[in-house]
């Protein structure tokens, strides 16, 4: 009997330890879940439960603006409308969406793609923008009927405005919404934001910005806001002055209209821009919310390219324009003097080949061969010069490298060297390619920016300014061209008397009181054409049609400009860029035409 007591009063022992020790346990269990979640969770769970409370909410900086250099309003912000969803607070997300594409006409599946896109990018309590832009009938709707649909927020975002459109399309470019990779790569973006994509929009982003601000509020369980205060104000983004001379650049986007080409006009004394024109342009408000695919494509497809911005990104053959760089050096060969003569006939031959000349010019000097634009000199100089010495003399003038403006995707253009032509085409330097880079054509490629900075270096007295579209900005320090004086002043000289002179091919540029001088060239598209079309513009299709140049500075009183013209086959520069150039500076100087300008207007270069 005492056995079995024993047994019971161990039992009960037992079970009574057991159950001692499993209460233990259990508190432990719960003490160690309190501390993790109160001690070393509690910030993580503080926050999760004041997420719930308080939310915080960004607040756009208003972007910079752009004025032209006399104050004129160029791009500027507006308010614009977009809705949003808070996913947190819809109870019914997918009648949610269907209802956001009723309100917009959007179509549910692109609805739902915008949302997808978007929702790992967005927290679920922070609004996640579905459409932007909304017209004032759809905000209305939106907001009349958003109190039976929790979740939907009316968020107001600036909406870039450019005020001229095309004309100054190429200059500011545009903005449009980040794209993902954008996001990715911008900790400081969120989704629906516009970034810059073009044109100063792009290369002046960051400053552009600003810095956004950002609010918290105290919202209720159904979303309501019960309080608000600024944690951080946003900070605008700066505001550019640009050097663009607003009525110079929209007379020269009017003479551009219905053709292809560029238009140039700096300030030859510290290289400012005062316009920069490329045809056709675009209407760069189209891109502010995303453009139609209708309309990108046909922008893609367009023949004329008018997204490309000829002034920095189209590199042509200088043509006759490049006669300038050759005869600056050959100024400076010590055995070379300007009253050496040729006899020009109107072609001249190398090996089987006729190179010619766009007249017989007969006794040609150095000076002659620059005011009537005499080809034949110049195979002869280039033939007695070559590719080596040239090359190097026009990298030096500033061809064949960046100018360094402000502006993305600039093409440095080409000065091709023997080397070049080795590893590109496997091929050595042969007579006939001097012949051709002596009168610039062959492999010779130039911007129309890097003429006009050129020429405004041989107006100023030798100085080769970067160009600058910012209005404040510093005086660059300029580099020389590696020309002597005296080379620098023949070529002047020569330039003004291709204005001034009986046969100057640049005659119609002269001007009453304003010392002008100039220069043509007619870029070849393909070899030379037939010597009954050259005159006959409309006999020849248009894509083989020759470009045309005038390249000139404009100098009254203390105001000096470099002009430069460019029409893409448009046929001869005297022609087709020539009364481009007089009606800009009938325009800068209004002064009225001289009668004897009209007289006898048959050059060709």
């Amino acid at each position: 009997m005492s056995l079995f007591k024993d047994n019971s009063v161990f039992n009960e022992k037992f079970g009574s330890y057991l159950l001692l020790f499993l209460i233990i346990s259990l508190f432990c269990v719960f003490s160690i879940r309190l501390w993790y979640l109160q001690i070393y969770k509690g910030d993580f769970f503080f926050q999760k439960a004041q997420d719930n409370l308080q939310r915080r909410q960004q607040i756009y900086a208003p972007r910079g603006l752009f004025l032209d250099r006399n104050g004129v309003l160029l791009a500027v912000n507006e308010p614009s409308y977009s809705l949003a969803i808070i996913r947190e607070d819809c109870p019914d997300l997918e009648a949610t969406l269907v209802q956001v594409s009723n309100w917009t006409g959007i179509p549910i599946d692109q609805v739902m793609n915008e949302f997808s896109r978007g929702r790992n990018m967005v927290r679920s309590f922070e609004n996640q923008i579905i459409a932007s832009n909304l017209s004032f009938d759809v905000l209305t709707r939106v907001e009349t009927e958003s109190p039976y649909w929790p979740g939907v927020k009316i968020v107001v975002q600036p909406r870039r405005k450019y005020f001229q459109g095309e004309v100054l399309s190429h200059v500011l470019g545009y903005v449009s919404i980040a794209n993902e990779e954008e996001l990715r790569n911008d900790p400081e973006l969120r989704l629906g934001d516009n970034v810059g994509k073009q044109g100063l929009e792009f290369s002046m982003e960051k400053i552009l910005r600003g810095r956004k601000g950002l609010r918290q509020m105290e919202v209720d369980a159904s979303g309501r806001i019960l309080h608000q205060e600024m944690l951080l104000s946003p900070i605008p983004g700066q505001n550019f002055q640009l050097s663009i001379d607003l009525g110079i650049q929209q007379k020269a986007f009017e003479l551009m209209e219905g053709k292809s080409g560029s238009i140039v006009v700096l300030d030859a004394e510290t290289g400012q821009i005062l316009a920069l024109v490329s045809a056709p342009g675009y209407d760069n408000n189209e891109f502010v919310f995303g453009i139609s695919h209708q309309k990108w494509q046909d922008l893609l497809n367009n023949p004329h390219h008018p997204l490309q911005n000829r002034s920095i990104q189209s590199a042509y053959p200088p043509g006759s324009l490049f006669k300038l760089v050759m005869a600056g050096l050959a100024y400076m060969e010590p055995d070379i003097r300007t009253t050496d003569r040729i006899f020009c006939s109107g072609s001249l031959r190398l090996g089987n080949r006729v190179f010619r000349c766009w007249k017989a010019h007969g006794w040609v000097d150095m000076t002659k061969s620059l005011v009537e634009s005499c080809d034949s000199y110049y195979y002869q100089l280039g033939d007695r010069l070559g590719v080596d010495k040239i090359s190097e003399f026009a990298v030096g003038s500033g061809f064949g490298r960046l100018t360094g403006i402000d502006l993305p995707h600039e093409r440095s253009g080409l000065i091709p060297t023997r080397q070049w032509k080795l590893q590109r085409f496997g091929d050595g330097w042969r007579g006939g390619d001097n012949f051709n880079m002596a009168i610039g054509q062959g492999f010779t490629l130039t911007t129309p920016l890097q003429v006009a900075r050129f020429v405004a270096a041989i107006a100023n007295g030798g100085n080769l300014y970067k160009p600058s579209l910012l209005l404040d900005e510093k005086k660059e320090e300029s580099e020389p061209l590696p020309w002597s004086e005296s080379s620098r002043n023949f070529v002047y000289r020569a330039m003004i008397e291709t204005v001034e002179g009986e046969r100057g091919t640049a005659r119609r540029l002269a001007t009453k009181g304003v010392r002008v001088g100039a220069k043509t060239g007619t870029s070849q598209v393909t070899r030379l054409l037939p010597e009954h079309m050259e005159d006959d513009l409309e006999a020849v299709e248009y894509w083989l049609r020759h470009h045309g140049w005038m390249a000139s500075f404009a100098r009254k009183d203390d105001r000096s400009y470099s002009i430069v013209a460019l029409v893409e086959h448009g046929g001869s520069g005297s022609r087709a860029a020539g009364p481009l150039v007089r009606s800009l500076l009938d325009y800068i100087f209004d002064e009225p035409l001289e009668d004897s300008i009209h007289k006898s207007e048959s050059s060709t270069q």
